[in-house]
């Protein structure tokens, strides 16, 4: 069995860029064992050094972003020194954006993250999602920008928090045949309601696996055919009778599912939000 392979994340700013790079690239290698080692904030040579040395001790590939050319001249001298394979994970990207734009690009480590208008407007929105979950906070749904409905385990929570995460104050609501939805649910104008389905086979399997780790008895209404059968059925009548678009997560990721919510906002509304 070959040995792991040790990827060392470094940064001059939080390293969060470099973390979502990483984990897209190794997705595409199924099976593959990688020990993920994470170095921010490094801006100074003496930081710098620490970090090579331990990185000597565990050698692999160096993943990084540094805007500081004289940290960045050193790291590239004393990896090639050591013998270490660095790559830069942004330079594709800035020299085409520079050549396209004709400017220069500014080095400063993190500018992605400064707290602009659209920073603030992004905790805004994770706030209002975060007390809009599963239903609650339906006085002022109107003031969502969208609002996503489904029975259980349909995704809506995840979904709800990644598009905040993106400016996009949500509310989501469980339907549930015993328990109906509020009227203020169906006289909304603003928000875009987008109803969330599956296929009952698959949901059955999400739900009894969320039943085992949660310790409790694997075989209830819950996940009894026939009963899921009958929420799926409520929740599409539900949503033909008005007229919500329909998004059927059964072989889709969260992001997926939320693209093409975003997508919905833009043909529906002039929704303005945050953009990173």
């Amino acid at each position: 069995m070959a040995d792991p392979l040790h990827l060392h994340l470094l940064s001059d700013s939080t390293g969060e860029t470099l973390e979502v790079i990483a984990k897209a690239c190794l997705a595409q290698f199924e099976g593959a064992e990688v020990l993920r080692h994470f170095w921010p904030m490094v801006r100074s040579e003496g930081h710098l050094d620490r970090v090579l040395d331990d990185i000597e001790r565990r050698p692999g590939l160096v993943l990084y972003t540094l805007v500081n050319s004289n940290i960045r001249r050193e790291l590239e001298q004393k990896t090639r020194r050591r013998g270490i394979h660095a790559v830069s994970a942004l330079d594709p990207v800035v020299d085409a954006l520079s050549a396209v734009l004709g400017q220069e690009a500014k080095a400063r480590p993190g500018s992605q993250h400064a707290l602009d208008a659209a920073y603030f407007a992004r905790v805004g929105a994770i706030q209002f999602t975060i007390a809009h979950d599963d239903g609650i906070g339906s006085d002022n749904w109107e003031e969502a920008d969208i609002i996503l409905a489904g029975v259980s385990r349909t995704s809506k929570t995840p979904t709800s928090i990644y598009l905040a995460n993106r400016g996009f104050k949500v509310a989501n609501i469980p339907l549930v045949p015993e328990a109906p939805p509020p009227p203020s649910l169906f006289g909304l104008r603003h928000p875009l309601v987008v109803g969330l389905t599956t296929n009952p086979d698959r949901l059955i399997q999400v739900r009894r696996n969320r039943l085992l780790s949660l310790n409790q008895a694997p075989e209830t209404d819950y996940v009894d055919q026939e009963a899921v059968n009958a929420e799926l059925a409520f929740a599409r009548r539900i949503f033909a009778d008005n007229d919500w678009p329909v998004i059927d997560v059964t072989r889709r990721s969260i992001e997926e599912t939320a693209f093409a919510i975003v997508k919905l906002c833009n043909e529906r509304f002039d929704i303005a939000t945050a953009r990173e």
